[in-house]
C-alpha cells in the first residue's frame, strides 16, 4: 500500500504538483514490485468511504492464479506470512527503492 504524507481523505484537495508526486511515488513502488515479484499484472485498488487518509492497494496477480481475472479481496484478518516473512519483503521492497 501506497499512503499520501498527509492525512487527507480526498485526491480533490490535492494540487496537481501534489497529485503528480503521489502517482510518480505509486509508479515507483509498482516498479519495485514488478522486480522483485514478476507478476503478469499489478492492481491498483483506491478505496476511501471510511478511510482518513488517501492510499492505494498495489496487488501483484498472476495469470491463472489465486483471484486471477476479478478484483482482489481485502482481507485485513487473514495472515498468510510470518512477521519475519513480512520484515524480509519489506526490506526487499526497500532495498530496490534505494536503488
Amino acid at each position: 500500500m501506497v499512503a499520501y504524507k498527509e492525512h487527507i481523505g480526498d485526491i480533490t484537495k490535492l494540487d496537481n504538483k501534489d497529485i503528480a508526486g503521489y502517482y510518480q511515488d505509486i509508479a515507483k513502488v509498482s516498479r519495485a514490485l514488478y522486480e522483485i515479484f514478476i507478476p503478469d499484472k499489478i492492481n491498483y485498488g483506491v478505496y476511501g468511504d471510511t478511510a482518513k487518509h488517501i492510499h492505494t492497494h498495489l496487488v501483484p496477480k498472476y495469470k491463472d492464479k489465486f483471484e486471477w481475472g476479478g478484483v482482489f479481496a481485502m482481507n485485513p484478518d487473514n495472515v498468510y506470512l510470518t512477521d519475519t516473512e513480512y520484515a524480509e519483503i519489506i526490506e526487499q521492497i526497500r532495498a530496490v527503492l534505494r536503488k
